[in-house]
């Protein structure tokens, strides 16, 4: 059963999404990308406040993803990579993803608050944060 509502075309959107951002960290760090962005849809707070499917969140401008931008993300989603997008789009989270809205790819250690929002962990090369239940309950 899925934890957003979605159409298949936002399945390949989101396999596509998470393939750009997150290919080199395999298929956990993928899956970790996908659970950014199912939070992004379900929270309903902070910078999100706004998006209502999973194409508002792909394509959220400010605060959106950088891959939309880049040509790799126009590839075609692979079976792979769609098999994964389902898993989050099912609910399914990984640590330290599972409550996060935001990563990125620092280029030394992880701070331990970005835009104000505290560190969940590092998975490779991403470091994820996360709201505080008060501020976003919808995601915990």
């Amino acid at each position: 059963m899925a934890v957003i509502r979605h159409t298949e075309q936002e399945v390949l959107l989101l396999a596509r999404l998470m393939r750009a951002e997150a290919e080199g960290e395999g298929k956990e760090g993928m899956l970790m990308v996908g659970n950014v962005c199912v939070n992004r849809v379900l929270c309903d707070c902070l910078d999100f406040k706004k998006l209502r499917s999973l194409t508002d969140m792909v394509y959220q401008s400010p605060g959106g993803f950088e891959a939309v931008q880049k040509p790799y993300f126009y590839q075609r989603a692979r079976d792979q990579d769609i098999e994964l997008a389902r898993r989050v789009i099912a609910g399914q989270r990984f640590w330290p993803a599972n409550f996060g809205l935001w990563f990125f790819e620092p280029s030394g250690s992880c701070p331990p608050t970005w835009y104000n929002q505290k560190l969940a962990g590092r998975f490779k090369a991403h470091c994820f944060y996360q709201p505080s239940p008060q501020d976003c309950p919808k995601v915990f």
